[in-house]
């Protein structure tokens, strides 16, 4: 059976990040859905899955890259956030980071150092902070 379906998809596009995103916001309709029993959503979720599903099974790689190209380029400034914020916090468990009193750069501290003096690497201003 794996095969089988292999087989299928040989040629087609497949799942991208526009796809995995059509999914997931079928699911928040299908649970809208759930809670306000409003028919306007279950048919927008299934229209949702309809063009997710056409655009997994289509032929046409250089359209349906064009089309993901351009939901990449419209959602750069969200993800881009995103990926921030989730970068900080990851390496909020091994560092502090400050902002230089005098120009503002972010500077990245070790944790557990004690009371330190640091240099700004960029306008070379030295400030105390507890690391």
């Amino acid at each position: 059976m794996k095969r089988r379906f292999a087989e299928f998809m040989n040629g087609r596009y497949g799942a991208d990040q526009l796809s995995r995103f059509m999914l997931g916001l079928c699911i928040v309709c299908l649970v809208i859905n759930i809670f306000t029993r409003e028919q306007a959503v279950y048919v927008l979720a299934l229209v949702i899955l309809g063009v997710c599903y056409f655009r997994m099974f289509s032929r046409n790689y250089a359209k349906r890259s064009a089309e993901n190209q351009r939901y990449l380029d419209a959602t750069r400034g969200a993800r881009t956030w995103f990926q921030r914020r989730k970068n900080r916090l990851i390496q909020s468990k091994d560092y502090h980071i400050y902002k230089c009193p005098s120009c503002g750069q972010k500077i990245r501290i070790p944790r557990g150092k004690g009371r330190i003096c640091i240099t700004c690497p960029k306008c070379r201003h030295e400030f105390e902070k507890k690391s």
